[in-house]
């Protein structure tokens, strides 16, 4: 069985797996696409923006964050996503208030921090404003990032580009409400100025402090939110001369506060990420079968050697592009034992193991908010 959560973050929704241990598959830890988008389906499946996956570290972090946005492609950064990982570390762990996680990502190492609020302030780097870091063929402009006129179905518009992990291209606009939203940010999303593809951001200026801004991200369509564009479109404005460096960026999912103190340095986001709730996979949707959740992990196995006999080995990291030792193949004993107990159980057994678990979780959390 397996278990997820759902949280969202200003209605940015997303479907989170716990897999810290290193425990996981890599059907899973490295999806099929075709997977993500059925799990993402609204209708069939559980519905959600993105799957987020909380893996063991490769490098220098606590853990590692993949994130696959629901048309089964991978995405460098969320985040929202972001926040909503460290709000359900927290929930899953108990940490307090002051908690911080080093999250490593493609696109980079982010640190989130839990605020004495709830909320969650990340430190989300600073912005990418060379073209081929973004990327996009726009040349940079006179106020220093890349900058153009674009013609999007017939119409000439004026556009940014900001990196940050990920591609954002902010679209100033004098009225949100009176603007072709689907057919622009559809066609800009897969524009050959942005070779990556990007993510689209429509801006309406409403104070030097105070942003609008509609969402069309890359992969996912009109989002309620989105953390990363939010940062974008706060550089991106305060280069074009329309903003502070600190502001009230108000997406149609809610506020989130972005400030840019210093021109070389780190955008900091500010903004909530909630609980929605808890679940279980139906083995039928399972790509690999994994094994019976509400037993206590198995103790640590010895470390398996690598043929080079130094590396420690892991089967779902290293064996992702074919079995590499064939003769004692770890996958395929955990596979037969997790069928024997999959055939030894009914359904409804299984269901009730895994709603102790859940519920488990459920009274951690409820507990952990009553004592703060």
């Amino acid at each position: 069985m397996l278990q997820f959560s759902k949280y969202q973050g200003l209605g940015n929704d997303f479907v989170l797996i716990e897999g810290r241990d290193g425990r996981l598959d890599a059907s899973i830890t490295s999806p099929d696409p075709q997977w993500v988008r059925r799990i993402c389906d609204r209708r069939f499946g559980v519905g959600g923006d993105g799957i987020i996956l909380a893996l063991p570290p490769e490098g220098p972090g606590e853990l590692r964050m993949r994130i696959f946005n629901a048309d089964g492609s991978e995405a460098e950064m969320c985040g929202n996503g972001i926040r909503c990982l460290a709000r359900f570390l927290a929930d899953s762990d108990g940490d307090a208030p002051g908690r911080s996680w080093s999250i490593e990502t493609p696109a980079g190492l982010i640190i989130p921090v839990l605020q004495e609020d709830g909320q969650i302030k990340v430190d989300m780097g600073a912005p990418m404003l060379a073209p081929d870091t973004v990327p996009t063929t726009l040349a940079v402009g006179e106020q220093g990032l890349p900058q153009g006129e674009l013609t999007i179905n017939g119409d000439l518009l004026k556009v940014a580009a900001v990196g940050m992990g990920n591609p954002h291209v902010v679209v100033p606009v004098p009225d949100l409400a009176s603007i072709p939203f689907d057919a622009w940010g559809a066609a800009l999303e897969v524009d050959p100025s942005f070779p990556a593809k990007t993510n689209v951001h429509f801006l309406q200026v409403k104070g030097s402090d105070a942003l609008d801004i509609r969402v069309w991200e890359r992969g996912a369509g009109p989002t309620l939110a989105c953390g990363t564009g939010a940062c974008a479109t706060l550089v991106a404005a305060h280069l074009l001369g329309l903003s502070e460096a600190t502001a009230e960026v108000m997406l149609p999912g809610g506020p989130l506060q972005i400030s840019w103190p210093d021109r070389g340095g780190s955008v900091f986001m500010t903004g909530p990420a909630e609980a929605v709730f808890d679940g279980v996979v139906v083995p039928e949707l399972v790509p690999f079968p994994i094994g019976q959740p509400s037993k206590p992990p198995a103790a640590p196995q010895p470390a398996q050697k690598t043929s080079a006999g130094s590396a420690t080995f892991d089967c779902s990291r290293d064996c992702q592009d074919g079995c590499r030792q064939p003769d004692n193949c770890l996958r395929a004993e955990a596979q037969q034992q997790v069928q024997s107990l999959l055939d030894s159980m009914s359904l409804d057994a299984m269901i009730n193991l895994a709603t102790d678990s859940l519920e488990e979780r459920t009274r951690s959390r409820i507990d952990q908010n009553l004592g703060g």
